[in-house]
């Protein structure tokens, strides 16, 4: 294979694993750094002393051009096996909710579009963050406008990316983006990022009001918990999930099925009184590189044991259809 490929590959499959950052920055720093050069020029040993090129990366455009799969992505490839899913993965034709490094993603929007083509994609939200959220670059009004500009370039080809937020649900229930903007957006994710250890009765009023807000599309992961990885674990916010997922069945909002394996939110229980409730779903990714926008199979694999109706998945419905829905009398 072409160490170009070689070099890319791995740095989709560390973001994939969520791998520190600067190891799958390395990786993509060195695919950036040989592209244009010639085989010859690959084999010089000045290789190694080019800016963006170290030893590992030389070692794997080595083992390249040797002819053969470098070790490093041989063994990254055998780590990510199929999760299962698969029928309701092959259904999927987008995702809502992916981030970029305009707040808290790793790469540009340009990187994020590429590997949702390549994953044969028919549209993704570009949702990056609210103001509140300072600690993740949340944008501000003026620069989520300056945002929108610029994904409105990124259509064609079939596919589409499409304007959106993660707006943080504020303490009692309202949201943390002007009005009007949120209006113009094609895709609002509703979540609770501070203050999830509120009591069940002030949490279930915060819910239930963003997920009754006519601005907001999909309701993100719903418990904010974390089961596992570099940040540790955390308990699900408690709440009335019936009166939750009525309001989000009332209102033709979205639970979130988020992929990220760190998160499996909402959990089991949760998911099966969703169902139950008559609730939409939309299973995303939460991506913050493009790596990990090939997280949907965990999420699909959840829908798929839990019985989730796939006409209930709006992330598998087609473009026309999707919209019509964004589109819907609230």
């Amino acid at each position: 294979m072409h160490p170009l490929d070689a070099l890319t590959e791995i740095a989709y499959l560390l973001e994939r694993e969520r791998s520190s950052r600067y190891k799958s920055k390395a990786f993509r720093t060195a695919a950036k750094a040989i592209e244009g050069l010639d085989d010859d020029e690959l084999r010089e040993p000045a290789l190694r002393r080019r800016a963006g090129i170290g030893e590992s990366t030389f070692a794997v455009i080595q083992q390249a051009l040797a002819g053969g799969v470098p070790e490093r992505l041989a063994a990254l490839r055998a780590e990510n096996a199929p999760v299962g899913g698969a029928e309701v993965r092959a259904r999927l034709r987008g995702d809502l909710h992916s981030h970029s490094e305009w707040s808290d993603g790793l790469t540009p929007i340009e990187a994020m579009v590429d590997a949702a083509r390549a994953l044969g994609h028919e549209y993704l939200a570009l949702t990056d963050h609210s103001p509140r959220l300072t600690v993740a670059n949340g944008l501000s009004p003026e620069r989520l406008r300056a945002q929108m500009d610029i994904v409105r370039t990124h259509r064609g080809d079939g596919f589409t990316l499409l304007t959106g937020i993660e707006v943080d649900i504020l303490d009692e229930g309202g949201l943390d983006q002007e009005d009007a903007l949120l209006r113009e957006l094609d895709v609002v994710v509703a979540s609770a990022h501070s203050k999830l250890r509120m009591e069940n009765g002030p949490m279930t009023r915060r819910l239930v009001a963003a997920a009754g807000d006519p601005r907001v599309d999909v309701l993100g992961h719903v418990t904010g918990r974390l089961v596992e990885g570099a940040r540790g674990t955390r308990p699900p916010s408690q709440f009335d999930a019936e009166a939750v997922f009525a309001a989000c069945a009332a209102s033709g909002v979205a639970v979130e099925i988020n992929s990220r394996p760190e998160r499996q939110d909402p959990p089991d229980d949760l998911l099966a009184a969703a169902v139950e409730a008559g609730c939409l779903f939309s299973i995303d990714s939460d991506a913050h590189a493009p790596g990990q926008l090939s997280l949907l199979d965990y999420g699909a694999a959840r829908a798929q044991a839990a019985g989730v109706p796939v006409d209930r998945i709006v992330t598998t419905w087609p473009l026309e259809r999707l919209r019509d829905w964004l589109a819907r009398s609230r």
